[in-house]
Formats: structure tokens, sequence, C-alpha cells
């Protein structure tokens, strides 16, 4: 980690007289330094870190998103851009101080086109407002990441989100075309058109999607959507043993069965969420060690329910309790509120530290085995949850007794066998969180140093001194 004093011989200190030139751009009534104001911009959803910036700014225009960067560059201030603040991997946390860039005001659905299935959004849209706009028209944006009633469309494209609905329609990346963009230097692009087909250049728009705010500033969006499915059929299936669940979700697809949602929860993350979510009662056998949450989605229900049908026999095969069948709406919604609260409900209970591992699917057993293994020989718990049907395993490791030395330079090592045992059944180190602060020290687990550089010689393209959300991705 960078120390303050490092810090210091890189950027600058605000001083009055920068300050008073971001409240030219913005106005007085969106600059803030109150010291409270200024924590709860300091940390995200990632672990108990937190970093003070020494100014938060709210932005309303592009053009005055502009000017803040170009200021920023003339006086080497280094700006974090911050959506809602519910990321897992530190990306949005002012590690060096300097300005914060709230988007919270960037909050308007511009356009739904109907005719050509298409919307035009702001950055600060939460997730869930856009999903229900367009469901209105009888439209349909997939990508659902569990913090969807929070969380902004920005920073779902800055770490290309997935959530459960990605195994069968994909991530963020799949749905934009295009967006407005304003370079760390203060120049504004388009990088693409509004079209499903586009071979003219260099992809800049799949560039910008992942790069964790670390290339330019969001400042529009250009979604493709898709026709609403009208019919959904959710299955809850217990199983005796943790890795048989496992092995049972590439099944599932060899069938030629595509499930719009199969999610992976493990005993302890499904108690831990019905203590912390009132209102919901599930009975569980003790000997029950694992739940898949199967959904289905289609518009011919005869059709879906052979599907089901057909799932239930391949579940059998794999040593499963009774299969519980959603009867009604409110069921559904509560089997999904159960499992979209398993990470705040880990968090409740103590300290941790969330990795996004990814596997392709079959080599999901295996992955679960080596992360209790590795738990055994670094002393740790792990509660482990996920998207089982794209192999996408959240591990929750537990500090709970553990000591500060031991939580601080043995689990590091753990991790980093974690990660390499992700590398050899095909995977890499983040599906979905992306990298942020901190996760930077594992790249060259799946990086050479030549893959390395090429791509920070992308950030020193579009960022020549480095002022935009410095210290992300790269050590």
């Amino acid at each position: 980690m960078i120390g303050k004093s490092e810090v210091q011989t890189v950027y600058n200190r605000i001083s009055p007289e920068f300050i008073s030139a971001v409240k030219k751009i913005v106005g007085d009534a969106y600059v803030f330094a109150d010291p409270e104001i200024l924590y709860n911009y300091s940390h995200d959803e990632t672990e108990d870190l937190s970093y003070l910036p020494e100014l938060v700014v709210k932005a309303r225009t592009a053009l005055e998103v502009s000017e803040l960067l170009k200021l920023c560059n003339i006086e080497k201030i280094p700006l974090t851009p911050r959506g809602a603040g519910t990321g897992l991997s530190g990306a949005a946390l002012p590690v060096f101080e300097g300005l914060v860039l709230s988007m919270e005001r960037f909050d308007r659905i511009l356009e739904i086109d109907e005719r050509n299935l298409q919307a035009i959004v702001e950055p600060g849209v939460i997730n869930e407002v856009f999903q229900n706009a367009v469901k209105e028209k009888g439209l349909f944006y997939p990508p659902d990441p569990a913090s969807k009633g929070s969380c902004f469309l920005g920073g779902n494209l800055a770490m290309s989100s997935g959530g459960p609905k990605a195994v069968k329609y994909g991530v963020t990346r799949e749905y934009v075309l295009n967006m407005e963009v304003v370079l760390p230097t203060g120049e504004i692009i388009w990088t693409g058109a509004n079209v499903l087909k586009n071979s003219t250049g260099y992809n800049l728009t799949q560039l910008m999607v992942g790069s964790e705010g670390t290339l330019g500033v969001i400042t529009k969006i250009v979604f493709k959507l898709i026709p609403l499915p009208g019919k959904t059929i959710l299955m809850l299936v217990p199983f005796f043993s943790a890795e048989k669940a496992c092995e049972s979700v590439s099944a599932v697809f060899k069938a030629g069965i595509v499930p719009s949602g199969m999610e992976f929860m493990e005993r302890d993350a499904i108690d831990w969420a019905l203590k912390y979510v009132e209102g919901i009662s599930i009975s569980i056998q003790p000997e029950v060690k694992a739940h898949l949450l199967i959904e289905l989605d289609g518009n011919d229900l005869e059709v879906m329910m052979r599907d089901a049908e057909r799932i239930s026999v391949i579940m059998a095969q794999f040593e499963c309790g009774e299969i519980l069948f959603a009867d009604t709406e409110e069921q559904k919604e509560n089997l999904w509120k159960m499992r979209r609260k398993v990470g705040e409900a880990v968090k409740s209970n103590s300290v941790y530290k969330e990795e996004d591992t990814v596997v392709p699917r079959a080599e999901l057993p295996k992955l679960l085995k080596g992360v209790k293994e590795i738990g055994k020989k670094y002393g740790f718990q792990s509660v482990c949850y996920g998207h089982a049907g794209d192999g996408n395993l959240h591990v929750n490791i537990i500090k709970g007794n553990l000591s500060d030395e031991v939580w601080k330079n043995e689990l590091p090592k753990g991790i980093r066998q974690l990660f390499e045992l992700c590398v050899q059944l095909g995977g890499t180190i983040s599906g979905e969180h992306g990298i942020g602060w901190v996760q930077r020290a594992y790249l060259d687990v799946v990086f050479t140093p030549k893959s390395i550089e090429l791509q920070k010689g992308i950030k020193k393209l579009f960022d020549p001194n480095s002022i935009l959300n410095p210290g992300k991705i790269f050590l």
C-alpha cells in the first residue's frame, strides 16, 4: 500500500483557490468539505476500508465534468469517480485523497426507443429503476446485480456487472452500444454508434466497459434492450453435498436447458441470510449442505414446465432432497430476496474479505473443494455462494477469531493460492467485482508482465498525468 508521504510527492493538496475554481464550475451548493460528508464518500461496501477525500463534488453535465478534469490535470489533483458506493473491490475509494466526483445527479432516463429496442440513460440511474421503466413498455434489461435496488448503471458499466440472469442473457457489456465519455484530459467523445453491428475502428465502447473508472468518466449510455419474458418458474433444490450441488450444474446445460438463473448457496450462506432477512421462513433439514436456486423464464408455460421436470430428474441423480417450487409471486420474491441479501448477511456477522472467483462451470466442484482445503491450511472459515450457472463463485472469507497478524500477513498467501487454483482450472480472479484497490497485488497470477505492460500503456495514453482514479487495478 502506498503511504501518505509517497502520495504527496506525486499529487498536490487541494487549495482554497482550487475549491473556488471548482465552485465556479458546478456552483457552491454542489461542493462539499464537511467532515461528515467526506466520511460518507470515503468508503464503499469493500471490507471495512475508508479513505477520506479532501473534497466531494456533484457535477450535473458532461461539460462540468470536462472542466473539472481539466482543472485537476493542471493542478495535479487526483479525481475519483463514484456511483452509488456499492462496489466490492475498492474501485471508488479515494486512496490518494483529492476530489471525489459523485455521479448521483446524472439520474435521468433520457429516452426509451421502443422501435429500435434501445434506451439512452445517464450513469446515476439506479439499475432497478431502469429495469422497471423499460418493463412498463414490455422491454427487458437483464443485468441484475444483487445490489440492483441501489447500484448505479455507471458503476455497473465500470465493472461490467453480471448478476443471476447473466447465465442466460450475459453481463452488462453485452447491452452497451455506445456511450458519451469525458476523457481524463477533458475531451468529450462518443465511443461508438447506436447500432447492433459496428466494425469501424477499435472498439472503444468495450474498452471503457470494465475499466473501473480509470480511462474516462461516463456521462451517457446507450443500451440495447430485448423483449420481456412473460413467465417464470422458480425452484429451490436442497442437496446433501455441496460438491454434488456444483456437479449438477453442468449436467443441466449438457441436457440442453439454459436457466435464466442458477444460484448456489452453501448452508451457512442460506442460514445467515434467513437470520438477517425478516419475514422469510424456510424449513431446512439438518443434513442439507447447500441449495441451488433455479429459475426458468419464457412465454410458453408448457415448455417451461417440461424443462422444470427434466431439471428435477437431473437433480435426483446428484442426491438432492425435496424440491420446492415457488407457488406465488410473493414466494418467488422472497426466495430471490434471500439470495440477494446473502452478502449483507455475511458482512453483518463478521469482518470479511469477498473473493469473486470464476471458473468454467464444470470445474465448480474442484474449486469449491479447493476453497475448503485452502481454508483448512490457513485456518479460515469461508461462506460460499454465487452464480453457479456461469461458474462465478463468491468466496467470503470470515475473520472470526483470526488474529490481526494472521489476517494481514498469512491470509494473502491463502488468497494467492486460491487464485492460482482458479487459473489452473481455466478461470480467473474476478468475474464481476473487478480488481480495484484490493486485488491489485494478484494480477501477476493471471497476466504475464507483457500483458500488464500493455494495459498500463493504455492507461498512460488516456491519462498521461494519472489523475483519474489512480491506484486502481495496477500496483
